[in-house]
């Protein structure tokens, strides 16, 4: 008998035979679909066609394992796409965990907010304050470098290197000011986010 049969030949073989019964199928045998539409049962199964799917039978005949076909670059797009969105709604729903964690209300993330602003707009007068006294410093230096100069003496190299030294110093500062400048509208950016999403989070629970 060949190795593969179509199903009406197969079927034919059998009644052939008188073998013909729910008993008679081979055993390990595959029933899967060709190239050309025609059911196959044999004992083997070429790769191409398991991208079609196909059943395992039994010794009597019976499927004992329905294998789906392989699916398409749509149906694996889908598959993806879907993926996607069920992490991405995953990642929210942590997201909101920590954050109804932290503020139970929108008025409390509010006044965290505040509080976060007032600390760097006070770090930020702070510093606005160690320039002025820098400033006065390096005023002062300056002057006395201006006298030594209009007197044809020279200015000392120590004199000098204090004042790049404070020059330095008032630049450095005034980075740093920038810096917490925007820190600030960041941080406020980042707070009014948290603000809408717990007014949306906390109208739910009131619905609800």
């Amino acid at each position: 008998m060949a190795k593969h049969l179509t199903a009406s030949l197969l079927m034919f073989s059998l009644i052939g035979t008188g073998a013909i019964s729910a008993t008679t199928a081979h055993a390990g045998m595959y029933r899967y679909t060709d190239e050309n539409g025609q059911v196959v049962i044999g004992s083997s199964i070429p790769q191409e066609a398991t991208q079609r799917g196909y059943d395992i039978l039994n010794s009597n005949g019976r499927v004992v394992t329905i294998i789906a076909p392989a699916p398409t670059e749509q149906e694996l797009a889908e598959r993806s796409a879907e993926q996607q969105r069920q992490d991405a709604l995953e990642l929210q729903r942590e997201q909101d965990r920590k954050l109804l964690k932290r503020f139970s209300h929108p008025d409390q993330a509010r006044s965290a907010m505040n509080r976060k602003i007032r600390e760097l707009e006070g770090l930020i007068s702070l510093k606005k304050g160690n320039i002025t006294v820098i400033s006065g410093q390096l005023n002062a230096e300056q002057s006395r470098a201006a006298d030594l100069e209009r007197s044809g003496r020279k200015i000392p190299e120590a004199t000098l290197e204090k004042i790049r030294r404070l020059e330095t110093q008032i630049l450095d500062i005034e980075q740093e000011i920038e810096t917490q400048t925007q820190d600030i509208q960041t941080q406020r950016e980042i707070y009014e986010i948290d603000i809408r999403r717990l007014e949306q989070l906390t109208d739910k629970k009131k619905e609800d």
